[in-house]
């Protein structure tokens, strides 16, 4: 009987996270997660003859999120850039779970056309947070499996 060993499952923190942008490659040491997502949309499809709802994919929204320790400007000098300039500048992102203690190796997933939405803090201050952070959130165009487990 196969199964998994207690030993080959993965550290979350055992990785590192790439961004790339204009050329520029900088790796994120101070994130304290990211996750990326494919949601996969259905469309329903009614026939005569029957009740039963069947669901047809229609596509694939790419969206991603994450949380970020405040003092890294790559995000802010972003909105910066969008508000000073209206052009909103894409990145993409490598993401690798790479944990020396397993025996299944590493995986990277490169994401492309990266783009960031929502609400990014330009300053914080809070006398109750000892380390400051927020959380980001972002689509992407492309995806790829740069190695497998």
């Amino acid at each position: 009987m196969s199964y998994l060993l207690a030993k080959d499952t993965v550290n979350g923190a055992e990785g590192k996270i790439v961004i790339t942008m204009d050329g520029q490659v900088y790796e994120v040491a101070c994130m304290k997660n990211i996750r990326t997502d494919a949601d996969i949309q259905t469309e329903d499809m009614r026939v005569i003859g029957t009740r039963k709802i069947q669901g047809k994919a229609s596509g694939a929204k790419l969206t991603g999120s994450g949380n970020i320790y405040y003092g890294s400007n790559l995000f802010t000098d972003m909105v910066l850039q969008y508000i000073n300039t209206g052009i909103m500048p894409q990145f993409d992102i490598q993401i690798t779970n790479n944990d020396p203690t397993t025996t299944i190796g590493s995986q990277a997933m490169g994401y492309y056309g990266c783009q960031l939405t929502g609400k990014i803090p330009l300053s914080i201050l809070n006398d109750e947070e000892a380390m400051l952070n927020y959380d980001f959130n972002f689509t992407y165009n492309n995806v790829a499996r740069l190695q497998s487990f």
